[in-house]
């Protein structure tokens, strides 16, 4: 897409997909520590927050999202998701995008560091930003506008590329175009600029 002088994309969902089984482990453990159980379907949804954005679906289940999330940063490991961790096939387009490529990402640097390191993808990238408190959140755009800041942009067109409404939300709010990846036609309608059923369509 020559359209396109720079790239910010999202990581889980998008480039990396989660074995499920350690998404509904790793979920479900939470849910011991806080009392409550989650069936497959509300783990993975939590996981992805494609029915809407992760703390609106976690209220909706009656659960305080800072309670959620400090359970879950303290249970995960980050050997096992690195172990858990595959690239989407469709993600090697990533190395033929022209321009600056950035990751902003709501999964922590803990985490995120030995992911790439094992997928040995860490030169895919020209940034990557970890969501937190301190930062923002998608779809805050503070995320994805110190992204480009660290890329040196400055009137540049480009586009965030992502699977969520959190994703979407935070390139319109950026004033970047959002690009939608559906691979399975899944998704609730998003307003995105554009929708994608593979990656591949990017090139």
């Amino acid at each position: 897409m020559d359209e396109y002088q720079f790239w910010l994309l999202d990581l889980d969902g998008t480039l990396l997909t989660v074995e499920e089984s350690y998404i509904q482990e790793t979920i479900g453990a939470v849910g011991v520590a806080l009392d409550r159980s989650f069936t497959d379907e509300e783990a993975v949804s939590i996981w992805y927050g494609r029915d809407g954005l992760r703390d609106d679906i976690l209220e909706g289940y009656g659960i305080e999202p800072i309670t959620f999330w400090d359970a879950f940063h303290r249970i995960e490991s980050p050997i096992d998701r690195a172990a858990a961790t595959r690239l989407h096939p469709d993600a090697e387009v990533v190395t033929e995008l022209e321009g600056p490529i950035g990751v902003v990402t709501h999964c922590q640097s803990y985490l995120v560091e030995p992911i790439l390191k094992r997928l040995d993808i860490e030169d895919w990238f020209d940034t990557v930003v970890t969501c937190s408190d301190e930062i923002g959140w998608k779809p805050d755009p503070a995320p994805l506008r110190l992204a480009m800041d660290q890329l040196r942009i400055n009137g540049q067109s480009g586009a965030m590329v992502g699977d969520s409404i959190a994703d979407i939300g935070a390139a319109k709010n950026a004033g970047v175009n959002g690009i939608l990846v559906d691979r399975e036609a899944s998704i609730p309608p998003i307003d995105a600029d554009r929708v994608v059923t593979t990656l591949w369509e990017l090139r």
